[in-house]
C-alpha cells in the first residue's frame, strides 16, 4: 500500500515563504515520478509542479521562479520550497505518485492547507 503524508502547510503573509514535505512509503521512491497540485475553495484542482524520476521538473506559470521542488530519495521525500507567497497561492496542496512516468498519478496525499494573507 502506498502512502503519501503531506506536512508544512500553515498561514502566512504576502511575501512569505513555506516549504511542504511529503513522504512516501510502501514503494521504492527513487522510481516514482512525484507531483504536486493545489485546489482553491470554489475552484478545480490544477497542476502546481513536477519532478521525474530523473530529476526533471516542470512548473505551472504561475508559480515559476517562485516555487521550487525538489526530491530525497535517501529519505522519501518530496520538498515544494514556496517564495514570494501571494494570496492566490491559498489553497489545499496536495502530493501524488506517478508510478508510469507518464503523469499518471495513481496515489495521493491527504493535502495541506496553505493560506497567505494580504
Amino acid at each position: 500500500q502506498v502512502q503519501l503524508e503531506e506536512s508544512g502547510g500553515g498561514l502566512v503573509q504576502a511575501g512569505g515563504s513555506l516549504r511542504l514535505s511529503c513522504i512516501i512509503s510502501g514503494r521504492t521512491f527513487r522510481n516514482l515520478g512525484m507531483g504536486c497540485f493545489r485546489q482553491a475553495p470554489g475552484k478545480d484542482r490544477e497542476f502546481v509542479a513536477d519532478i521525474s524520476w530523473l530529476d526533471r521538473t516542470y512548473y505551472a506559470d504561475s508559480v515559476k521562479g517562485r516555487f521550487t521542488i525538489s526530491r530525497d530519495n535517501a529519505r522519501n521525500t518530496l520538498y515544494l520550497q514556496m517564495n514570494s507567497l501571494k494570496p492566490d497561492d491559498t489553497a489545499v496542496y496536495y502530493c501524488a505518485a506517478d508510478p508510469s512516468g507518464s503523469r499518471r498519478y495513481n496515489y495521493w496525499g491527504q493535502g495541506t492547507q496553505v493560506t497567505i494573507s494580504s
